[in-house]
């Protein structure tokens, strides 16, 4: 079996994820977790990782962003919609798109850090890959206005640094 990798415009690949999400996040389970009702950014990039016959298997998506950290402009690049079909996880392909995502931060070279959130039972996931938890405050932009972003926890990923706390402003929608 062999596997395509690529990391595709965001909102020209969403056709090709979509039923990637309306397969592992339909309406019914959505509305069981915990980030249910939030409305969330658009990805700029999408890594997709595809397998023959099967299609778009695992997505992650690439955020780029200058937000707030304590008040100072910083740019983070941030990290969403990690997903797996289920019949194709324990395969490695998240890890892949997760390193392939992180490696497309790295060589544009313009991103201070990478920031995602997770629920807790993912948690181990990320930090066996490097990302530490951010403790401290996420503010985000809702339809409704400024609100403190707590229904998934933050992590970050060094990339020149990585705030660990403080008070963050995304300055947008989460992702």
């Amino acid at each position: 079996m062999s596997i395509e990798i690529d990391v595709l415009n965001g909102d020209a690949s969403w056709p090709m994820a979509e039923p990637l999400f309306n397969a592992v996040w339909p309406p019914h389970v959505v509305e069981r977790l915990p980030w249910a009702g939030i409305v969330f950014a658009h990805a700029d990039l999408r890594v997709l990782v595809q397998s023959e016959p099967e299609g778009v298997v695992c997505h992650v998506g690439i955020y780029r962003r200058e937000i707030k950290w304590n008040g100072r402009p910083i740019r983070a690049g941030g990290i969403g919609g990690v997903l797996t079909r289920e019949d194709n996880r324990r395969r490695g392909y998240a890890s892949i798109a997760l390193n392939a995502a992180v490696q497309t931060l790295k060589d544009e070279g313009a991103t201070d850090f990478a920031l995602l959130f997770c629920e807790p039972h993912n948690a181990p996931f990320y930090t066996a890959r490097g990302w530490k938890p951010f403790d401290g405050e996420i503010y985000t932009e809702q339809p409704g206005g400024r609100v403190r972003f707590d229904a998934i926890a933050p992590y970050v990923y060094d990339l020149r640094r990585g705030p660990r706390q403080g008070v963050i402003d995304l300055c947008g929608l989460p992702w």
